[in-house]
């Protein structure tokens, strides 16, 4: 009876599966991988924590998955059947499927190459090396007609038979049985093991228990064991139901294929110990089980038929071999297959985990330096800030200090020069004309000449040295700020401008315009002159000419109570002239007619010669000394108002050259805020990388552990 255990060709199914899945989430995280450090790589952070190698490295990590979860997909378990011709190897298979696939028996013989696999659709066909052109087959004499009618085809051939699963369930675990010619048909024994034999599992020798090994049937082993380390080898002595008819000879006959078989696999091929080589050889008969196993399957008993004594015997003895082959070629398969794959793809996580490990130790070396930059950069803006901060009240203190030492020393400059007016109105020469059209034009280009003289004498005596305490305090500001500028800002940063000129512009014309003057004659000795002399011009004006009621609210006592003693001796006077003549009268009468007449003869003279001298000359002097008192008082009056003119000046010029730097220093505070928010997203930036790193080195390691997983329960102790 056949065993109705699970088949152990499920553990390579399963094995195939488990792998196969793994590759799939290794080949999804690689390209993931890749993605990231690519990313990393192609960064535009000047600091690049990824390099090409790294990224090329995983790239070419996925090119292998890609291209062995390809080779895994089409991985199956391949048992090779070889032997001379007519030795039945056709028949074993056939036995082994339970079901005529392969054409077998009395005149026929497998002429190429035919693999044997399953087929997840419900008709059978083949296709050849030459066309991929299917060929459907029902029946085993369609397939045998197929493969002797086509010229194409010998002994190195391969035909690709696929057979439903449906129709039979050892092709349903990812087996592939291959089929030859006879040993004994070729010489090309090297390209068949090249060609058909170096991804085989399981070798299967099918001999003839009518006759010994062949020296055709070892060399081929011979050969196959030079190019696979320690190939499974399994010798199936095939048609031993005819040792029946001499059932005395059978032990001996048994025993001498058995020392054979083991001696050709123990000591010549040394794929086996001594103790292991007898569980390799079988002694069957293919065609009886077939048979049985074919009547099995039609409901009829399996031992109907013209079967031969000791059918159960070797039936058992086909099925431990069914049963060995499986374990042998499940774990074989599994080990071959899948080992290397397993190595490879846990030296690929090995180096994912290397590359993630050196992308994180570089994100944390490089967030360290961006942690210590970004503080740098704030330590360095607080000090800008506090600094600039200082320096603007500094600024400010000795912009107020210059412009109040500019102010005085204008005011006392100005001052003095008010003193030399007569001198500078003295030097002043011009055509003089009383009339009053070239008066006014006279006067013009004096007081011209007096402001330009003026300017002139401050200029010298003032700008020299507010223009060098100004240079000194614009280079005080540029020295100070330069050392807080980023030196892209620096390139910015010019020199004081050599431009500015302090102005003195009085505008004499205009302060004077209410300037009258008075050149008619006066006796030096008259009434008017007198009384000028006595209280001075203007108030001798007012006393002569009666009080002015505007005047008197803004004049003071004192000037009042002068022009009220004037305004009534002129009164007495004018009011008494007959007093004066009776005085007279005395005066004559006490010194006599002569001492009189000479005094009013002098006074006469006197009168005289003033008035013939009062020329034009004299006007201009005249003209001038009223100038110059007229102009010394309102420049008196302007003293402060000239200073602080030059001291705003000063002050704006230096406010603009500070407001200037202040500009850099803003510029460069921006810089720095530039700085620190660059430096802040790096920094997210390489926390992000680091967490991201970790997160796939985390991932290499699950996966590890899945791959360590599978290579405990398929790989080891196998």
């Amino acid at each position: 009876m056949d065993a109705v255990d699970p088949s152990p060709l499920r553990r390579f199914v399963v094995a195939k599966r488990t792998i196969t899945s793994i590759f799939d989430q290794l080949l999804d995280f690689v390209k993931d991988g890749s993605a990231f450090v690519d990313e990393a790589w192609r960064g535009d952070d000047p600091g690049q924590v990824a390099v090409e190698d790294q990224s090329l490295e995983l790239q070419s990590c996925a090119t292998k998955l890609r291209t062995i979860r390809e080779v895994l997909v089409r991985r199956h378990m391949k048992v090779a059947f070889f032997g001379r011709t007519s030795n039945g190897k056709s028949t074993v298979i056939n036995a082994m499927l339970r079901e005529r696939v392969l054409p077998s028996g009395i005149g026929h013989t497998t002429n190429c190459f035919l693999r044997v696999e399953g087929t997840d659709g419900d008709e059978a066909y083949l296709t050849t090396e030459a066309s991929n052109d299917r060929r459907s087959v029902t029946t085993v004499n369609q397939l045998a007609h197929a493969l002797h009618m086509d010229p194409t085809l010998d002994s190195g051939s391969l035909v690709k038979v696929m057979w439903p699963k449906s129709r039979c369930a050892l092709l349903r675990d990812d087996l592939v049985l291959m089929d030859s010619p006879g040993t004994d048909v070729t010489l090309e024994l090297d390209s068949w093991i090249d060609k058909f034999c170096l991804d085989a599992d399981v070798f299967v020798l099918v001999g003839n228990a009518e006759s010994t090994l062949m020296n055709t049937e070892k060399l081929f082993f011979h050969k196959v064991s030079e190019r696979i380390s320690k190939p499974n080898i399994f010798i199936l002595h095939n048609r031993w139901d005819a040792s029946v008819s001499e059932p005395e000879y059978i032990e001996e006959v048994r025993k001498q294929h058995l020392d054979r078989c083991v001696s050709f696999l123990a000591e010549e091929l040394k794929v086996v110990g001594l103790d292991e080589a007898p569980g390799r050889i079988f002694f069957v008969s293919a065609k009886e089980v077939l048979s049985s196993r074919m009547q099995r399957a039609q409901g009829m008993p399996e031992t109907g038929g013209a079967l031969a004594e000791g059918f159960h015997e070797r039936l058992r003895e086909f099925q431990m071999f069914e049963r060995t082959f499986e374990e042998f070629i499940s774990q074989s398969a599994v080990k071959t297959k899948f080992e290397q794959h397993t190595v490879r793809a846990w030296q690929i996580t090995e180096a994912i985990k290397a590359v993630m490990d050196a992308i994180n130790i570089a994100s944390a070396d490089r967030k360290i330096c961006c942690l210590e930059e970004r503080e740098g950069q704030r330590d360095r803006l607080d000090s800008v800030r506090g600094q600039m901060n200082r320096l603007t009240d500094n600024v400010t203190e000795r912009i107020k200090t210059l412009t109040e030492d500019v102010s005085a020393k204008v005011a006392t400059a100005l001052s003095d020069q008010i003193r030399s007016l007569p001198v500078l109105v003295e030097e002043f020469r011009a055509d003089f004309n009383p009339t009053q059209e070239t008066l006014e034009l006279y006067k013009t280009k004096l007081l011209q000449h007096v402001e330009q003289r003026l300017v002139g004498c401050l200029s010298l005596r003032c700008s020299i040295g507010v223009l060098r305490d100004i240079r000194d305090a614009q280079r005080h500001m540029i020295d100070s700020v330069r050392p807080l500028l980023s030196p892209s800002v620096h390139d910015q940063l010019s020199a004081p401008s050599a431009s500015f000129d302090l102005s003195y512009a009085l505008g004499l014309v205009a302060l004077c315009a209410d300037f009258q003057e008075n050149i008619e004659f006066q006796f030096s000795l008259g009434w008017t002159a007198l009384v000028s002399r006595f209280i001075g011009a203007s108030n001798a004006k007012r006393a002569l000419s009666g009080p002015d009621p505007r005047l008197q609210e803004s004049s003071t006592f004192k000037d009042q109570m002068v022009v009220y003693v004037a305004t009534g001796l002129v009164s007495v006077t004018s009011r008494a002239s007959m007093t004066v003549l009776v005085i007279g009268g005395v005066v004559w009468r006490s010194v006599g007619w002569c001492l009189l007449s000479v005094s009013l003869s002098l006074y006469g003279l006197l009168y005289l010669y003033e008035r013939l001298t009062w020329t034009d000359s004299s006007r201009e002097r005249a003209l001038k000394h009223q100038l110059v008192d007229h102009v010394a008082r309102r420049l008196r009056a302007v003293v402060h108002v000239a200073g602080s003119a030059c001291s705003q000046q000063v002050h704006k010029e230096l406010s603009s050259t500070f407001s200037r730097l202040t500009q850099r220093a803003d510029l460069s505070e921006a810089e720095l805020e530039g700085n620190i928010r660059q430096l802040s997203f790096r920094v997210q930036r390489l926390e992000n990388i680091q967490r991201r790193s970790k997160a796939f080195r985390n991932r290499a390691t699950e996966l590890e552990t899945q791959l360590e997983v599978f290579s405990v329960q398929y790989l080891q102790g196998l």
